[in-house]
């Protein structure tokens, strides 16, 4: 479409730059991001801490995620009761399955999901050594037991 000199309407070149102008900023719009990022703590500090069976590091540690959902925590230190627990992470209110494309894409600003979990070691109980030396020669004397007989690759096959 040509334009007279002096006319009201747009020239081509103008209208692209526009359009450029306008992608560009609506890609920029879109740039949001979510953080998320737990935190646990031990009293007294450096214990070893295991997430879902891997270790994580000494305490206090924090360990960046993607997703929500229940984490399985093992504590260790020496001279201290090993924990064992499940950590419950849900998803926040900004952040479920309706809300999480417009929080994790249209949002032009980082959305920060930090938690903090904190544990207090309770001291380890050493049994008298009485009961430890019973314990010992009781396991002796079941691996000094003959192993039963296997069952023939018949029977190994048709499971009885």
């Amino acid at each position: 479409m040509l334009t007279r000199p002096g006319s009201l309407a747009p020239s081509l070149p103008f209208a692209r730059r526009a359009v450029a102008l306008g992608l560009t900023l609506l890609a920029l719009a879109c740039s949001g991001c979510v953080e998320r990022r737990y935190t646990v703590r031990t009293d007294p500090p450096g214990a070893l801490v295991f997430i879902n069976g891997e270790e994580a590091g000494i305490s206090p540690v924090s360990v960046n995620y993607e997703y929500y959902g229940d984490r399985r925590v093992t504590i260790q230190a020496e001279g201290y009761q090993t924990i064992h627990t499940e950590l419950p992470i849900r998803a926040p209110w900004w952040d479920n399955a309706l809300t999480g494309f417009v929080s994790e894409n249209l949002i032009p600003f980082t959305l920060r999901d930090e938690r903090e979990f904190r544990f207090t070691l309770a001291p380890g109980v050493t049994p008298p050594t009485g009961d430890l030396i019973g314990r010992g020669l009781q396991l002796r004397q079941e691996a000094l037991q003959p192993a039963p007989p296997r069952p023939g690759p018949f029977r190994r096959f048709f499971a009885f």
